[in-house]
């Protein structure tokens, strides 16, 4: 029964989210934290983990998450169910992409899907930000995370820092401040 759930929740969300895996993260922590799968706080700690592992970070989540649920046979149901939509529809796309690419009808969807992404995007930063402030408060939370995190912003939006230069640089800074 948990396999048939894991299935339809997972390829709801690869049916419903456009702009990759980012995207996806808001819908992924709303079906998971009300279904009681996991909490807010612990699909931060799955947010880390598909970040610093390579592949999409959709695929990687919904990977990590199918596994925690079920186990290995988790893993495969639930990285199937998020990949399969998009197959499906670039499968269906490709066919006809050529003929209709300039046409005004897919001109016009692709224009009112591009700010569903950015909204998409924001609201998972604020949720995963808002999940690790919470978390962080109860553990006190450190004028040191604050600058961390800022500076990984910096680094990141007006340096154009790596993803994986700030992955490394903050996990020594973990082991050194945090321990």
């Amino acid at each position: 029964m948990i396999l048939a759930q894991l299935f339809l929740t997972f390829f709801k969300i690869g049916i419903f989210t456009f702009g990759g895996g980012y995207a996806m993260l808001a819908l992924i922590q709303q079906e998971i934290t009300s279904r009681g799968w996991m909490t807010a706080q612990e699909f931060v700690d799955v947010v880390g983990i598909a970040e610093m592992t390579p592949g999409p970070i959709a695929v990687n989540a919904a990977t990590f998450v199918g596994y925690r649920l079920v186990g290995m046979q988790g893993a495969l149901v639930a990285t199937s169910a998020v990949v399969l939509p998009s197959l499906i529809s670039v499968l269906a796309v490709s066919k006809f992409w050529d003929k209709y690419r300039n046409s005004r009808g897919v001109q016009w969807g692709f224009a009112g899907i591009r700010p569903v992404v950015v909204g998409l995007v924001g609201a998972a930063a604020i949720m995963v930000t808002t999940a690790t402030l919470h978390g962080l408060a109860h553990g006190g939370l450190r004028l040191t995370t604050i600058i961390i995190a800022s500076g990984v912003f910096y680094g990141v939006a007006f340096r154009k820092w790596s993803p994986i230069k700030a992955l490394i640089i903050c996990a020594l800074l973990g082991l050194i401040i945090f321990k």
